[in-house]
């Protein structure tokens, strides 16, 4: 399974480590900010990313919901089927704004323990592919 982590740059520490602990459980993890060289088009390769994903994984924070990227990114997952039951968001702080939506889906509450964190969401993501 393929897994869009979009999350704001203040995250970007939080989103590598998850990145590597889903990579270690098996799950291709697409990151188009890491495999971009100068001058290269960083919209155009997080789009292409987004259609090769088959989960999305939002870290929100207060800097995520006031950023564009982000609020694109997710507006995307939820007009897509594919990520029917497959946008799984991740609370790193208090957050004051976050879509409504994004509420009423999956959310897991990260804690100081990035293992735990990162095994539920492997949990999430599991039971979402053993279900098709």
């Amino acid at each position: 399974m393929q897994v869009f982590i979009s999350h704001a740059s203040s995250d970007r520490g939080f989103a590598r480590e998850l990145a590597s602990r889903l990579s270690e459980a098996g799950f291709e993890v697409l990151d188009p900010e890491q495999d971009v060289s100068g001058g290269e088009n960083i919209p155009l390769k997080i789009g292409q990313a987004l259609e090769q994903s088959d989960a999305m994984i939002v870290l929100l924070s207060p800097e995520a919901v006031r950023t564009p990227s982000v609020r694109r990114e997710i507006d995307y997952a939820l007009g897509s089927t594919r990520f029917e039951q497959r946008l799984i968001s991740v609370l790193l702080r208090p957050t004051e704004d976050v879509p409504w939506i994004l509420r009423k889906l999956p959310m897991i509450a990260a804690g100081k323990d990035m293992a735990r964190t990162s095994n539920r969401l492997i949990q999430q993501l599991r039971q979402h592919t053993k279900a098709e």
